[in-house]
């Protein structure tokens, strides 16, 4: 009986792996950066003409990077889940200040007015 145990703890220990394992098409950082900051300017170009079409622009940049959707999405859940999104975002906004560096202003200035007052409860926030 006591092997049995033994033998099932060890099947619990080595069956836990990956939530998810990589895809066939996994997407390089530095290609899922540049692709992420295409994709924000494409956003705010949506945001200035309200009248344009997200998803075709969308479909343009993807394309423009050779990219299918679906290696796009399983890449965005890979990097989600591994934690590695956070780096990746950071590397999109640096791609973003060396094509506009007046974003670079933008973004000081909208982090300096962020600043929650200590005197609101956090309710309140």
């Amino acid at each position: 009986m006591k092997k049995l145990i033994f033998i099932f703890v060890l099947m619990c220990m080595f069956s836990c792996g990956d939530y998810i394992d990589k895809p066939k098409n996994l997407i390089p950082k530095d290609q899922m950066a540049e692709i992420l900051a295409d994709l924000s300017i494409n956003d705010q170009a949506t945001f200035m003409y309200p009248n344009s079409n997200l998803e075709a622009g969308t479909r343009y940049v993807l394309k423009t990077h050779n990219v299918k959707s679906n290696d796009f999405v399983e890449s965005f859940k890979y990097y989600t889940i591994k934690d590695k999104m956070k780096g990746i975002a950071e590397d999109a906004q640096k791609i973003l200040v060396e094509k506009d560096p007046k974003a670079d202003k933008y973004i000081k200035d909208k982090k300096s007015k962020t600043i929650i007052p200590q005197n609101i409860p956090a309710l309140s926030r």
